[in-house]
């Protein structure tokens, strides 16, 4: 007979509940901030370090590439040796990168401190895996709302603020700021969020983690740098396929191992699995319009569709599409409640399909795009909120951390594929306008078309989830409380037999 042992009860914490939202959420941001801290100076940064453009990219490379190794990685820790320790671990290298890129002033200290920035992007799946741990039920689904939509908030947010930034003070400034935050974070976790005590135990899976990160830098170089290397020349396509086989030989490894680093066993669960496709074709529907916007907003009039505006122009009026995917929150976790988040995750697709099409049909104004962006930035609040709930509905507890980085990684895989469509597509359809050539209108209506498709895919994905999620983490013990022995009383015929462990023993 097996038997199973279950974790002693873990005494709630005395925090406030809001306290915590608030410091976790904060934090969320401040980490997705990093992803448009730099779009602002991507124009000037050659001349700043010293470089070609071809490897000032590698400033914005190496973040995505970070990120997508350490999310997984940092979620089994999590899960093994405490969520709040490798929070602070998380905020304390994101300090550290941050100095780095502060100090820099040639190319390789800036992108060995834009990778540092990039290892820090586990705060989110960490911080909604503490949610769980110290909230109470009626909280959790608003606060993991918010807190997945920083993903998104912090990126909208961050473009404009980084702009103003960059056109008033030294382009350092930006850095400098980013370590205050980051430390700021840091100090505000260490005081106020306590540590719940749930881990999972076992081994740390290295095997694993470095079979999954070597497949995810061939994948992600393969997308991101194809079109600087040339689809043609056969590289991308010989690191897609050597992904390919990594993953087959990881997938063997992590199925046989006894302490996986993603328990694919789990992942494959149809709650599980669905919800990550969704994510990843979500993932790519909601950067389309993040690529397609400030481009149209920033091109010459001279192309007879441009509007020839600032970088900072562009971001205020991708602001709204931030805000109002934090004010999504709320209304993404009260649908969910009542009608399921496979209800919430559907109504968000199809709100971001809408905002697609009428970008397809109001593109004559700046107002116009911000009514769009809008909508899409609503769309994506509904989904992004869903998306934890699902994953959190058919996972243990003890494996939440590495279970919600899974899902942020298909999300960032999604954007990273939308990246280098568009890119693709902006390079291969252009016109030419007072002499220079431009991306012809017709390659942003293709993109924007695209978007719309994947939101529309995800939507039809969505459909073939279970109905509602899960009410309690399966797979675990179920605590029940034992009555005081009374001597005088003896166990009737009818007695309750003893509560069984989630082994059945």
């Amino acid at each position: 007979m097996t038997h199973v042992r279950a974790s002693p009860p873990v005494e709630r914490s005395r925090a406030r509940p809001n306290v915590i939202v608030c410091v976790l959420a904060f934090c969320g941001i401040i980490v997705s901030l990093m992803q448009t801290l730099v779009i602002p100076l991507v124009p000037v940064l050659p001349g700043l370090l010293g470089a070609t453009p071809g490897d000032t990219a590698w400033a914005i490379t190496a973040t995505l590439l970070a990120a997508a190794v350490a999310t997984p990685t940092v979620g089994r820790l999590g899960d093994m040796y405490g969520k709040r320790r490798m929070l602070l671990i998380s905020l304390a290298v994101l300090v550290v990168g941050s100095l780095a890129c502060a100090l820099a002033t040639s190319l390789v200290p800036m992108v060995v401190g834009r990778a540092l920035q990039g290892l820090a992007a586990g705060v989110i799946p960490l911080g909604i895996s503490i949610m769980r741990d110290e909230l109470p039920a009626e909280r959790l689904g608003g606060a993991t709302a918010l807190m997945s939509a920083s993903l998104g908030v912090g990126g909208a947010l961050g473009l404009p603020a980084a702009a103003l930034v960059a056109q008033v003070a030294d382009w350092h400034v930006l850095f400098w700021a980013a370590a205050v935050l980051a430390a700021a974070g840091a100090v505000l976790v260490h005081t106020l969020i306590p540590d719940s005590g749930v881990r999972s135990g076992g081994t740390f899976d290295l095997i694993g983690s470095l079979g999954l990160s070597v497949a995810l830098l061939l994948l992600l170089l393969a997308i991101s740098k194809g079109s600087d290397w040339g689809w043609g020349s056969g590289v991308p396509g010989a690191m897609l396929a050597a992904a390919a086989v990594v993953l087959l030989v990881w997938g063997w490894w992590e199925l046989r191992v006894p302490h996986p680093l993603v328990d694919l066993r789990t992942s494959v669960r149809r709650q599980v699995l669905l919800t990550n496709i969704a994510s990843l074709v979500f993932g790519f529907s909601m950067f389309a319009m993040s690529l397609v916007i400030p481009q149209l907003l920033q091109l010459p009039e001279v192309t007879g569709y441009g509007f020839g505006q600032t970088i900072l122009v562009a971001g205020l009026v991708m602001a709204p599409n931030g805000l109002v995917m934090m004010a999504m929150s709320p209304v993404s976790a009260r649908v969910s409640r009542t009608r399921g988040p496979k209800t919430t995750l559907m109504c968000g697709a199809l709100l971001v399909g809408l905002g697609y099409g009428l970008s397809l049909l109001l593109m004559s104004g700046v107002w116009q795009l911000m009514i769009a962006s809008t909508v899409i930035g609503a769309g994506v609040g509904l989904a992004y909120g869903a998306m934890p709930a699902l994953v959190m509905g058919a996972v243990p507890r003890s494996e939440t951390a590495s279970a919600n980085s899974l899902n942020t990684l298909m999300r960032s895989i999604g954007t990273s594929v939308a990246s280098a469509v568009a890119g693709l597509v902006i390079a291969n359809v252009t016109m030419t306008a007072g002499g220079e050539v431009f991306p012809a209108q017709n390659a942003f209506v293709l993109i924007l078309g695209m978007g719309a498709l994947a939101a529309l895919s995800a939507l039809a994905v969505a459909a073939f989830l279970p109905k509602r999620v899960a009410a309690s983490d399966p797979g675990e013990p179920v605590p029940v409380p034992v009555p005081e022995a009374k001597p005088e009383a003896e166990p009737g015929p009818e007695a309750t037999p003893p509560a069984r462990t989630a082994s059945g023993t």
